[in-house]
């Protein structure tokens, strides 16, 4: 079975948090110590096998995402934690950091187990989005075991067996248990989702520590009306979806060594993305894209967000509210109190910009700006000039998608574009 363990690792609580020189440098050697680990002997000589390991550092500590393969969870994040431990300890910077959990979060067997019962009785459905619904369904979002299946998800036949009652219980579940994971969302708090909250966006925008929706005290701000904790959490449970099925559209496109636009099998979310330029979406771009989405929940999540950093984030975040749209919608929870709240949440966090025009495939959309050029009656001695509407991505420009918007921007190292730091990864 593959398995994706999430490790959350963090400094000491007297440490001083990381500057951006030392998370860049905390980073390689997470990255080294885990690439050097092909496998892992477990309990009784059970062999766990080490795929990949990404990694993402915020000012607190890090999130390493382990992909493995092994014969049960309960093997994967025992193995996987003491290894996370031994890499800290051997190397001599990161020696004093604490492994806070090693734990699957959402298994890729789920996913696996639709596509490969071609032959059986459960053999996938056809259509992608019935495959996401199974997917997503049988995960539990509180960590637990699963309490809703496919069977109690809203618009199923009576025929499978839950009468009215009793889909009304599990969406009452999930409903509780989308709530308990709000508070993870530890960069943002109800004024995020139109509801009332202490902190306003000017105020928690500037903090240079982020501190998106925190009191003076410093503890995550409440979210204020069911709607908007619910749209929270939501989108920390869309989050974990979000990544682990993003990798699985890295792993199909090196599969095939193609393109999004030339792949024949069927993607999660890449083929989302704006399809006049599918050519260009290789493997190296979805990777990117895919660290792109972790360090930005990462950052939603820690306390540590203040801005998108590049045109990249504005589709991940597209991304993921499409997901957690999608998964309260399954549910039967997405009612019109939440799609307010998210839609609330995508404008205060979104840079405004309109990108309806990478998505016309007739090329016959608004025209995007030049990189540079100021928006109408911004004044370039205030710091506003330099955003556009769309910063300087055409087809011809891809390549600035993951471009820091500016120099108070944050992307990560692996993502970021070869001008604005990051080494060719080809000959």
């Amino acid at each position: 079975m593959s398995y994706v363990v999430t490790v959350e690792a963090c400094l000491p609580d007297d440490a001083d948090e990381l500057d951006a020189l030392q998370q860049v440098g905390a980073s390689a050697l997470l990255e080294h110590g885990f690439d050097a680990v092909e496998g892992i002997e477990g309990p009784d000589g059970i062999e766990v096998d080490i795929l990949e390991a990404l990694v993402a550092v915020h000012p607190r500590g890090a999130v390493v995402k382990v992909f493995v393969h092994a014969p049960t969870l309960e093997t994967a994040e025992d193995a996987v934690g003491s290894v996370a431990a031994e890499v800290l300890e051997r190397s001599e910077l990161l020696a004093d950091w604490l492994v806070e959990s090693s734990e699957v979060k959402l298994p890729l067997d789920l996913t696996r187990e639709s596509l490969e019962a071609a032959d059986g009785p459960d053999a996938p459905p056809s259509d992608l989005r019935v495959r996401r619904a199974r997917h997503t369904a049988g995960a539990d979002p509180a960590g637990t075991a699963p309490s809703v299946g496919l069977a109690g998800a809203p618009g199923t036949d009576a025929a499978t067996g839950t009468d009215e009652d009793d889909e009304d219980r599990d969406r009452a579940d999930l409903d509780a248990q989308l709530r308990a994971l709000a508070p993870r969302l530890a960069s943002f708090g109800a004024h995020s989702f139109g509801a009332p909250g202490p902190v306003e966006r000017e105020t928690w925008a500037e903090e240079p520590s982020g501190g998106g929706g925190r009191t003076d005290g410093g503890r995550p701000a409440g979210f204020g009306s069911p709607a908007a904790e619910l749209a929270a959490g939501a989108l920390v449970y869309a989050s974990e979806v979000l990544i682990d099925e993003l990798y699985d559209d890295v792993r199909t496109l090196a599969d095939e060594e193609t393109t999004v636009a030339e792949c024949r099998a069927e993607l999660w979310h890449l083929s989302r993305l704006p399809s006049r330029f599918g050519l260009a979406y290789d493997e190296l771009f979805a990777r990117r894209l895919l660290v792109t989405a972790i360090a930005l929940t990462t950052r939603f999540t820690d306390g540590s967000f203040r801005r998108l950093g590049c045109l990249a984030e504005e589709l991940a975040l597209n991304l993921l509210l499409q997901q957690a749209r999608s998964t309260l919608d399954l549910y039967g929870l997405l009612g019109e109190e939440v799609a307010a709240s998210l839609d609330r949440f995508a404008h205060e966090v979104s840079e405004d910009m309109d990108l309806a025009w990478l998505y016309d495939d007739e090329g016959d959309g608004a025209e995007p700006r030049e990189a540079g050029t100021p928006e109408d009656g911004a004044d370039p001695e205030d710091g506003t000039a330099g955003h556009p509407a769309a910063p300087g991505v055409t087809a011809w420009t891809i390549g600035t998608w993951f471009t820091p918007f500016d120099a108070e921007r944050y992307v990560h190292p692996y993502a970021v574009d070869e001008e604005a730091g990051r080494p060719s990864t080809h000959d």
